[in-house]
């Protein structure tokens, strides 16, 4: 009946029509333009075709349909709002032309139907889900809400409340939950799919279902009278707008959206949601998170490459079981890749499983292990005191005290006792890869790898490679980190390596900040405010005052035209010598005491603002937000510029990616280089040279006043 390239349609038996979705040369379906115009032309087909009883939409692929194409999302949002209110509502007729079909009609979800799969899936008037298949609307995670009529359709099949709890919260579903909320009409086995779906549109067709109710419902104003109404979206508006916060507007435009159209029919109400729709799509919020995703699809791939170059990491072994060492070990055997976990002390060995024993227990608890798993991962972790089994290790991970003379010595052991293929990797967050190398016979052999505290939760891994580095080395350990569920970025080793490097000069801008008068509370209120998790003085609680101070030693050294700390005596030099080391000790910036849980709390200790006094030369001076987030990202972005002119990182996106997930920064503003293309190249050196007095860390490169010569994006459209 319909031939096109990523769908088919042909009649079966009884007169019941198969419209499939199948792209060519892909192995997903998704909506990008071409489908949705093929999804117009099939409908069209089967309008016109004699004889059809029934419809079953299908999917010849693993998932059903994963959404729209969020590559063509860059372009089309160019446009203005008002045309991309209208292209959505052009859009939602060619589904409203499916769910108007003279007959009924079910889809069989086989697998993820996600955003607009989703959407495609309430168009039809009933839908049977295979038990392994998963539904939902994301959209809200890319800062928009649904385009293709889901804030109509859904609310309307399965109430306003569950509506909202899906759509504003963006997570995927299993089936149970949406059998349980109306959302499908029917769960069975993934080999039982295509019959269900045949057998349920032929009972409609024989008058078994009244299924013209049931569009009925669909197309009609949404059941709610005005108390309920008050009720449903009084509640929900605040409490969704508590939960999402100020920087994320989607969810509770999903809501409004929702509301708004209540009282509608079906084509008023789809006209509602295309504005709210366009009204999202034209936010820097929806720029950035789909750069985000966008970029992190970017990865993936990246990391597929070096899955295929990199040789397998059957056996992995970690020297050093404290906090660290008993993470990594942790991360490895959840993943399913054995691993020897070596130390010189019993007591740090009981520390590294106890570590790993805790992290396995919680997982327990919340249900997502049974005891019976959690004990065979624990097995997979073998505690040692010797070096007896490392003859057998692919991969050995050093995650031993930050000292180079101990790293060396430790490094230097290990290689006479591993076989002559076995990668060395280095956990350290500052030390030179190519010095510890000298310590190495096998140089080539060895590279750094970087895990982020706490190891289980922080996704990024820096891969990071020195001058004898070989090729094989950084994709099999850059395949391992992925292997352990974890983002890996190639980095060229320098010190502070990619993540250090960028956030020691926000600290520099913080520390002269301080100096010249700010008060730090401010300082972490307007930066948490800006959207990062914890105010800079917080941030240094959280690293540890002594971790910082050394790393910033190490920094300082190499890059001393910017970011010496012999200038001034800092906030965080008296905090260092007056002991004060953050959460390690209860006290840095702020005092520490356990909740019940054992989680640090922290409260204002009035001794900090008069030890800050003391390195403030001028006194305290009034800072506006402005100058407070201009004097801590300025030197921020600079420095992820030169990062990438040196490359240190490859590309922009490995640059903006390692700052979101190795030092949580705001994902709504992307990454460094992507808040400087929203805030626009040549304010940002206008910003630069309001500050130039302050020296080198304000300084633009020569690379970003090129830039705003020529109009050009780190990110373009």
């Amino acid at each position: 009946m319909y031939q096109g390239q990523s769908i088919r349609v042909a009649l079966l038996d009884d007169g019941i029509a198969e419209l499939c979705f199948d792209r060519k040369d892909d192995a997903i379906n998704k909506f990008d333009a071409r489908t949705v115009q093929e999804l117009k032309e099939a409908g069209e087909a089967l309008a016109r075709a004699s004889g059809v009883r029934g419809l079953i939409v299908t999917s010849a692929k693993d998932v059903f349909i994963v959404g729209a194409d969020i590559t063509e999302f860059g372009a089309s949002f160019q446009r203005s709002e008002e045309e991309i209110a209208a292209w959505a509502y052009e859009a939602n007729k060619v589904f409203n032309a499916i769910e108007d079909l003279p007959f009924p009609s079910c889809t069989a979800i086989n697998g993820f139907a996600l955003g607009g799969g989703f959407e495609m899936a309430l168009a039809t008037d009933y839908r049977v889900m295979a038990t392994t298949a998963q539904v939902g609307f994301p959209e809200v995670k890319l800062g928009i809400i649904p385009g293709f009529g889901g804030t109509v359709r859904f609310p309307r099949l399965v109430g306003a409340d569950n509506a909202i709890e899906w759509i504003a919260g963006g997570e995927q579903n299993k089936a149970e939950a949406a059998l349980k909320i109306h959302a499908v009409d029917a769960v069975v086995p993934l080999e039982k799919l295509r019959d269900a779906a045949i057998r349920l549109v032929q009972q409609a067709a024989e008058g078994k279902y009244d299924w013209q109710a049931r569009r009925a419902q669909k197309k009609g104003p949404l059941k709610l009278d005005a108390i309920e109404s008050m009720m449903v979206f009084g509640t929900a508006i605040p409490f969704i707008q508590g939960k999402a916060g100020k920087h994320y507007p989607a969810p509770v435009e999903a809501v409004k959206s929702i509301q708004k159209a209540a009282s509608k029919s079906r084509d008023e109400a789809l006209k509602i949601e295309g504005s709210s729709f366009a009204k999202m799509a034209k936010t820097t919020v929806a720029d950035a998170l789909i750069g985000i995703f966008l970029n992190d699809q970017f990865l993936k791939k990246k990391a597929k490459g070096y899955i295929k170059a990199g040789r397998k990491v059957e056996q992995a072994a970690v020297l050093g079981a404290g906090i660290m060492g008993g993470g990594i070990a942790y991360q490895s055997a959840v993943k399913g890749i054995p691993i020897i976990m070596k130390d010189i002390a019993a007591k740090a060995l009981d520390l590294g499983m106890g570590e790993a024993n805790k992290l396995l227990a919680k997982q327990v608890e919340r249900g997502k292990l049974s005891p019976e798993q959690a004990g065979k991962i624990l097995s997979m972790i073998r505690p040692t005191l010797n070096y007896g089994d490392f003859g057998g290790v692919d991969v050995v991970v050093e995650a031993v005290v930050e000292n180079p003379k101990v790293k060396k010595t430790v490094l230097a052991e290990v290689e006479a006792l591993v076989k002559p293929q076995t990668i060395i990797a280095s956990n350290t967050s500052s030390i030179s890869i190519d010095e510890l190398a000298t310590a190495l016979k096998r140089p080539e052999n060895f590279l750094g790898m970087h895990f982020f505290n706490p190891v289980h939760r922080m996704p990024l891994v820096e891969v990071i490679y020195g001058e004898k580095t070989s090729k094989e080395a950084i994709a099999t350990i850059a395949a391992y980190a992925s292997a352990m569920g974890k983002t890996p970025i190639v980095v060229k080793n320098c010190p502070g390596f990619l993540v250090n490097r960028i956030l020691f000069p926000y600290f520099g801008g913080w520390s002269m900040a301080l100096r010249d008068g700010a008060d730090y509370l401010q300082i972490d209120k307007v930066m948490e405010s800006f959207g990062w998790p914890m105010g800079p003085a917080y941030l240094q609680d959280v690293v540890g005052i002594d971790t910082s101070h050394h790393v910033g030693d190490v920094l300082a050294e190499g890059y001393p035209d910017r970011m010496s700390n012999k200038e001034f005596k800092s906030a965080l030099d008296v905090m260092y010598e007056h002991k004060r080391y953050g959460q390690k000790n209860g006290v840095g910036f702020y005092k520490y005491q356990e909740d019940k849980k054992g989680k640090p709390i922290k409260t204002v200790d009035p001794q900090t603002a008069e030890l800050i006094a003391s390195v403030q030369p001028k006194g305290q001076r009034d800072f506006s937000e402005e100058e407070i987030i201009d004097r801590l990202m300025l030197p921020m972005i600079i420095e992820t510029v030169r990062c990438l002119d040196e490359g240190i990182v490859e590309t922009p996106a490995e640059a903006d990616m390692g700052l979101v997930y190795g030092i949580g920064f705001p994902p709504f503003r992307g990454g460094a280089l992507k808040y400087a293309d929203t805030v626009g190249m040549k304010t940002i050196l206008d910003k630069c040279a309001k500050y130039a007095a302050l020296g080198k860390l304000y300084e633009p490169t020569a690379s970003m006043k090129k830039m705003a010569s020529e109009g050009r994006l780190f990110f373009p459209k």
